[in-house]
C-alpha cells in the first residue's frame, strides 16, 4: 500500500479513484498523566505523556485508514491529511483520510 501526502505518486500512474479512505481513533486522557501535566505546566516543557499519546493516536488512525482503502480494493491513499476535534472534555478524535486510487 502507497501512502502519499501529495496528489501523486513518482513513476506511478493513477487508473482510478476508488473513493475516500478514512480511520479514525477517540483517546481519552487519563488522571495520572494529567497530574503530571500540570506540573509540566508549572515548569515548562515538553509533556511526553501527551506527545507519545497523540502519536500512537495518529498511528492507529492512519493505520485503520489503509484498513479502510484496503477493503475497498486500493492499492494507495494520496493527498493524506489528518484532522482532530474534541468529542468532550479530555477526548479527542483524530482522524486520517485521503483518496483512495488504483495505479496501472
Amino acid at each position: 500500500m502507497i501512502i502519499s501526502t501529495t496528489e501523486t505518486v513518482p513513476n506511478k500512474e493513477i487508473s482510478q479513484i476508488v473513493g475516500i479512505a478514512r480511520g479514525s481513533t477517540v483517546r481519552a486522557r487519563n488522571i495520572g498523566r494529567d497530574v503530571f501535566a500540570g506540573l509540566k505546566n508549572i515548569v515548562g516543557g515538553e509533556i511526553e505523556e501527551y506527545t507519545k499519546l497523540q502519536a500512537h493516536s495518529r498511528e492507529q488512525a492512519m493505520q485503520r485508514m489503509i484498513q479502510d482503502a484496503e477493503k475497498i480494493g486500493a492499492d494507495g491513499v494520496i493527498n493524506i491529511r489528518f484532522t482532530t476535534s474534541m468529542v468532550m472534555q479530555g477526548a479527542s478524535e483524530i482522524l486520517a483520510y485521503g483518496t483512495a486510487v488504483k495505479f496501472k
